[in-house]
């Protein structure tokens, strides 16, 4: 993936002092902040800028060749986007107050404190990788299209809404804060992840972890790991997640069954960027994109306690909720025919097509467990298919009417009112009902049938009945 999907962008910094250069450099480096370039000669900055994209510029104010006070309106004009520190030994306030009038984002004296120097660089990426994703979202509500679909042909769609989630994530995928993709259980959260890594660029690994049922010392030691000796059996030292994650990607599934204990080291994780294996009393820096996942419902855990507000607040600075597939519908052919020519391939079946009776019976159909239980449904009707090229109904119907809960679909023939608005009496309720399972079948007696629960005979007989009414 190129570089401006998501991959850090450099920091650079300008100065002609080789000590100050060095010493910058490593001072970053401790903070977590490894992709820095640094230039000696001045008249080298414009055309790297010209060249390639970075995230900021450090400059000094006092070099030969170019000075900086020469080299700020310039980059402030040619590459508005890209935020310039100024460091300098220069303690005039006159300096100071003429290069914030140019543009400069900040303005630090040498010799400058470590933290003050961390804190400034880091305000300024967060404010570049801010302005990345504002532009990238005018461009895809603009032309609404993917810049990189190909990351995302993992996840079978035709949905409009799974679309704008994509066009949002290619969006934010640069940024280097969390993700947090929330959905049902089946929504498919860890293919999104895979595709947000993709995007990101990142040269590591994505090392996904479920993180539900693990206690407080198994959370901490899957994603630290621990020195020899750290307790009873730990006969060697291991690396945790978080190191096989390095400049890569940690997915955390199920997040939100996380102990109390747990979220208070996952949230020093974030904020801190740091970590200790158990054992261990020296920290290790972590330069790996969090994205995290759940099915619960985050807003009701923070209200009854149970996770922690802080916690969510940092998790969610990007957040995207996947649409179950009851409400992605036109997403069904499509996965219909992609699992049944799966299933085919590793069964060394030719592919069935599905009948119509049989999609207008999926279609209809509430899906609880949304694709995963969908796959499950081909999967298993593939196996058990016989011969012929057409995948029958009478496949799916004992499992669907195991759960059948039609729900309401608004006021378009389904709504179960008596007239004039009158609570129904039993008879009227039956009719109603009956008249919406034909019109969601299309007047199939058999689909309508298995979407009422019932036998197709049972059907039969209810509408004579209904006709000598």
């Amino acid at each position: 993936m190129a570089q401006q999907s998501g991959s850090p962008l450099p920091v650079v910094l300008v100065d002609d002092e080789s000590t100050v250069l060095l010493s910058s450099r490593m001072i970053l480096g401790s903070a977590g902040i490894k992709n820095v370039q640094t230039i000696e000669d001045s008249r080298q900055l414009m055309p790297l800028l010209a060249e390639q994209e970075v995230a900021l510029v450090v400059l000094d104010l006092f070099m030969p060749y170019i000075s900086g006070t020469q080299l700020l309106p310039e980059i402030v004009k040619e590459h508005p986007e890209i935020p310039v520190i100024v460091m300098t030994a220069s303690q005039e306030i006159e300096t100071a107050v003429a290069c914030m009038k140019e543009g400069a984002f900040d303005y630090l004296v040498k010799p400058v404190e470590e933290s003050r120097f961390i804190s400034g660089v880091k305000r300024a990426l967060e404010l570049r990788a801010l302005r990345r994703q504002m532009d990238a979202l005018k461009r895809s509500l603009i032309s609404d299209r993917l810049e990189h679909g190909e990351a995302f042909s993992s996840i079978v769609t035709a949905s409009r809404k799974m679309r704008s989630l994509f066009q949002y994530l290619e969006a934010i995928a640069g940024s280097s804060e969390p993700v947090l993709v929330t959905g049902e259980t089946g929504t498919g959260k860890e293919l999104l992840a895979q595709s947000v890594h993709k995007l990101s660029g990142l040269s590591g690994a994505f090392v996904p972890v479920n993180v539900a049922g693990l206690d407080d010392a198994l959370f901490s030691d899957t994603l630290f790991g621990h020195r020899k000796g750290a307790f009873s059996g730990a006969d060697a030292s291991r690396e945790g997640m978080v190191a096989k994650a390095a400049g890569g990607t940690l997915f955390l599934d199920e997040i939100g069954d996380l102990t109390p204990a747990s979220q208070v080291k996952l949230l020093r994780l974030l904020q801190e960027r740091q970590y200790f294996p158990l054992g261990s009393d020296v920290a290790k820096i972590s330069d790996a994109r969090i994205l995290c996942a759940t099915h619960r419902d985050l807003a009701a855990a923070m209200a009854a306690e149970t996770f922690r507000s802080d916690l969510y607040y940092r998790l969610s600075v990007h957040q995207v909720d996947i649409p179950p597939l009851r409400k992605r519908r036109e997403d069904v052919p499509a996965l219909v025919a992609f699992f049944a020519a799966e299933a085919a391939n590793s069964l060394d079946k030719k592919v069935p097509e599905a009948a119509a009776e049989l999609m207008t019976l999926l279609e209809n159909y509430h899906f609880p467990g949304n694709v995963r239980e969908l796959r499950a449904m081909v999967f298993d009707a593939v196996a058990r298919h016989k011969s012929g090229p057409v995948l029958a109904a009478k496949s799916f119907r004992k499992t669907i009417k195991q759960q059948l809960n039609i729900a309401p679909t608004g006021n378009k023939g389904g709504d179960v009112s008596g007239q004039d608005g009158k609570f129904p009496t039993l008879k009227e309720a039956e009719r109603l009902h009956i008249e919406e399972a034909l019109r969601r079948s299309g007047n199939n007696q058999g689909t309508a049938a298995a979407l009422l629960g019932i036998s197709r005979p049972a059907l039969n007989r209810r509408l004579s009945r209904m006709q000598n009414d």
